[in-house]
């Protein structure tokens, strides 16, 4: 697969890179090739998997999260940014985006949440099935003794690490049941959604959801990291990447709705973990469509890009988010606007995913934020 860029927070390279990619002595590489036809096989099925956005098997599955989702309603949004995030990511020109109704879920899908998927369908994670996944290195007793990612050497490869055990073998998530599920790939997540009766976001509904009402803000309570003082997410604090002085309160994932939702009731939308969206990534998602001029109103001209859901294809999928790992010397992507990719095979330490689903034709009943 064709070697990505990782930096500070953003997410490692694929489960099956290039094997200059690794550095070190023998990193067990030889043997996660020879799974990886296998992985991709169920890659692929878990893939066709899918719950499809708005179809009649979206609306006739069961719903395991309708306690949790939150009911957005149709409307047009100003997506993106005008010159603030790295140029490569495409985040902007602002675009006018107009969405039908939909409902996201106000958390990530957690441990408890994930192990129940496990539990009634035996699933196994492409993580499991290669035998290692990247571990940020300050949750290792000895870093030394695992293999690098050269680009960014804080990731590294720890054979065992997976979602029942984040750091590799001798962690757990016993106590962390309500915190986000991590080392999970984007095939993970579509498995997990097709079991459950929902579906991932796509990029415009994940960042309409994440922005609160709020238009042309960074954060999802306003252009102030730290309103008051107050820290509103879960990010990086200290000198990136060896000390974190854990002033939030957290220096790995924390439970959900440890901060204060933001106006459509949603938590954990900047920092935490980064969160899987439905949508191939592409610099210019959009092909020109839709573009605001910086300081336009929500009424634009041209007609805004109705329900977009990203490109035909690209080198990964998009997460939104940012992570515990962000910070603004390295790496601001917790804004509302930022994003990233990684591959659909890839799994990480900070990465995992939050659900949708499409609105019912009859108003929803799902439960609002108090």
């Amino acid at each position: 697969m064709e070697r990505l860029e990782p930096s500070c927070c953003c997410p490692a390279p694929s489960l099956v890179p290039e094997r200059a990619q690794i550095r070190g002595a023998d990193s067990g590489l030889a043997d996660a090739t020879t799974q990886a036809a296998a992985t991709t096989s169920a890659s692929a099925a878990s893939a066709s998997a899918a719950v499809p956005i708005g179809s009649s098997a979206e609306a006739a599955a069961p719903d395991r999260h309708p306690h949790r989702l939150v009911h957005i309603p149709a409307g047009t949004f100003l997506m993106g940014s005008n010159g603030e995030g790295f140029p490569a990511d495409g985040e902007g020109p602002v675009r006018a985006v107009s969405l039908s109704e939909y409902v996201i879920d106000k958390y990530p899908v957690t441990n408890a949440d994930f192990a129940e998927f496990v539990a009634a369908t035996s699933y196994v994670t492409e993580a499991e099935r290669f035998g290692w996944s990247f571990v940020f290195q300050l949750f290792l007793a000895d870093p030394k003794v695992y293999r690098s990612v050269p680009a960014a050497p804080w990731w590294r490869q720890v054979h065992g690490a997976t979602w029942r055990q984040p750091e590799g073998p001798g962690s757990g998530v016993d106590e962390r049941a309500d915190h986000p599920v991590v080392h999970v790939s984007w095939s993970d997540a579509v498995a997990y959604c097709a079991w459950a009766g929902v579906r991932l976001p796509t990029e415009a509904e994940w960042e309409r959801a994440a922005r609160g009402g709020l238009e042309g803000r960074r954060y999802p309570w306003g252009d102030t990291l730290r309103p008051g003082g107050e820290h509103r997410c879960n990010i990086w604090q200290g000198e990136f990447p060896v000390r974190n002085t854990g002033e939030d309160g957290w220096v790995g994932t924390s439970p959900v709705g440890s901060y204060a939702p933001n106006g459509f009731g949603l938590h954990d939308v900047s920092g935490n973990v980064w969160e899987w969206c439905s949508d191939w990534f592409g610099a210019d998602r959009f092909a020109g469509g839709g573009r605001v001029a910086p300081g336009a109103s929500a009424d634009p001209n041209p007609k805004p890009i109705p329900d977009p859901q990203g490109p035909s294809h690209g080198p990964g999928r998009v997460v939104k988010g940012g992570s515990y790992l962000c910070h603004a010397s390295y790496c601001n992507r917790y804004r509302v606007a930022a994003r990233t990719f990684n591959t659909p095979d890839s799994a990480t330490g900070h990465m995992g995913f939050r659900v949708a689903r499409s609105a019912p034709a009859s108003p929803p009943r799902y439960a609002q934020p108090t």
